[in-house]
């Protein structure tokens, strides 16, 4: 399960700016987030593909935390 850039653009203003200097892009982020979901996989097992397993993993966290994920899904 992928979202395309398309679909994308019907969530990205739920989601908060990203900041600093942060190359993994939110799609990036939902779609391994997804991939998890979808998987039932550790997040360590997450593929490379997506980004550092820790840094989706902790940016999930945060959204979680701040009720995006609730807005979003």
């Amino acid at each position: 399960m992928r979202l395309t850039p398309e679909q994308f653009e019907l969530i990205a203003p739920l989601l908060p700016r990203q900041r600093g200097n942060v190359p993994l892009e939110n799609l990036a982020v939902v779609n391994a987030i997804l991939f998890v979901a979808a998987n039932g996989c550790k997040w360590r097992a997450l593929p490379s593909h997506y980004g550092c397993w820790h840094t989706v993993y902790t940016r999930m966290s945060r959204w979680a935390k701040a009720g995006v994920l609730d807005a979003v899904f």
